[in-house]
């Protein structure tokens, strides 16, 4: 049984990634709600436009937590990837949560080879072949360290692959393989830890569904598509 799974994610895993970017080239939006113990409190939006071997994509994030009328959790942001063919040259983002500015400012440096990265919460250069961790993009599942898209803080991970499953969103049944994504160093604290499962849809190419338990149950839910 081992055997078959370890093949399973194998075959699962050379699918996801052989051209990534080429995979949204029929998209033009994606559209997320956000939930929060089964009421939605927000959304996640990306936007896609090209210019030849250039990929834009854009991402607006918005929502808030109340309790008892009174807000007292929320967050909102704006962020925009650049891609030449399948490789990110630039990133940057501006999110206030909670009255508290977060940022992070990236770019390929095309002579090392490397990216720089300067955030809220890091400063440095990694790999060219680090993973913004954003919703929209199933290359999140092939990697083993991803970007915060809201701080810039390297977060190293173990994806797992569960098994396929059906799900329902919005009135429409999926045929979906399950990961989940956790933290390689367990000792961190429980709010710095990763600790998600995900729904990917293979026939789209696209993440349908996130959830995770953090202050409550979340859900992020893929809406709609063009």
């Amino acid at each position: 049984m081992k055997k078959f799974i370890a093949a399973t994610f194998l075959i699962l895993y050379s699918s996801i990634s052989i051209a990534h970017i080429a995979h949204y080239n029929k998209y033009n939006k994606i559209e997320m709600e956000i939930f929060r113990n089964n009421e939605l409190i927000g959304y996640n939006f990306y936007f896609f436009k090209r210019n030849g071997d250039e990929t834009i994509v854009t991402n607006q994030i918005k929502f808030s937590v109340k309790l008892l009328g009174k807000t007292i959790f929320k967050v909102e942001g704006y962020g925009e990837e650049k891609y030449f063919k399948d490789q990110l040259i630039s990133y940057n983002s501006k999110t206030l949560q909670n009255n508290k500015k977060k940022f992070v400012n990236l770019l390929f440096n095309k002579v090392t080879k490397k990216i720089n990265i300067i955030g809220s919460s890091y400063n440095g250069e990694v790999s060219k072949d680090i993973i913004i961790g954003n919703w929209w993009n199933h290359k999140i599942l092939q990697s083993d360290i991803q970007i915060s898209p809201l701080s810039g803080s390297i977060k190293k991970q173990v994806v797992t692959f569960i098994g396929k499953e059906k799900i329902d969103l919005y009135g429409k049944t999926y045929e979906v393989d399950r990961f989940t994504i956790k933290s390689k160093d367990q000792s961190l604290p429980e709010d710095k830890k990763l600790d998600f499962d995900i729904w990917y849809d293979q026939k789209r190419a696209m993440i349908l569904k996130i959830s995770y338990s953090k202050m409550g149950n979340w859900e992020y839910r893929l809406k709609n598509f063009e």
